[in-house]
């Protein structure tokens, strides 16, 4: 005897959730029901953490970058501070770095032009994932319908349906 809950089509599954009527809830996890934390994490998590601290190490080195490339020379030897690098590097590495991250997009582009294929190819329509439609679909119940299978549409029918005369 055939189980009354064995599921032959998508839209029988469907109609046998449509009858249970089942309320489905996730927990929030920042949703403490009572002051007390049961897991035993306190304080602020890593990632606040480093967010923080490379916020402000990021204020502190522009400000430093700032002083050394336009406070004058004899500025600095009053405050007692004689070893820095050369003011020619103020320059350099902000150059530099420009120069690197247009070279890098450009770099970027440029591979991702050599691996995509030409508009004329196939490979732009079909690949290892097409799957063409099936023909066959056995319906057990007359006014029922299955869902049918996923598939690709074929282009000569998107070619039919936007370019053809439907008047």
């Amino acid at each position: 005897m055939e189980d009354t809950r064995s599921v032959n089509s998508p839209r029988r599954t469907l109609s046998f959730s449509k009858n249970r009527r089942a309320t489905v809830s996730f927990p929030d996890p920042d949703d403490k029901v009572s002051g007390i934390d049961g897991s035993g994490d306190h304080g602020p998590k890593s990632s606040e953490v480093y967010g923080f601290v490379g916020s402000i190490s990021t204020v502190v080195a522009t400000v430093v970058f700032m002083v050394w490339a336009y406070v004058p020379e004899q500025w600095l030897h009053s405050i007692s501070i004689s070893y820095y690098p050369s003011r020619y590097w103020a320059l350099a590495v902000p150059a530099y770095a420009m120069v690197t991250i247009v070279l890098a997009v450009g770099f970027y582009i440029g591979l991702n032009f050599m691996a995509t294929p030409p508009p004329t190819s196939f490979n732009t329509m079909f690949d290892e994932c097409s799957r063409e439609p099936l023909n066959s679909i056995h319906s057990t119940d007359e006014d029922k319908q299955p869902i049918e299978p996923i598939s690709d549409i074929a282009i000569k029918r998107i070619n039919q349906l936007m370019f053809c005369d439907h008047s």
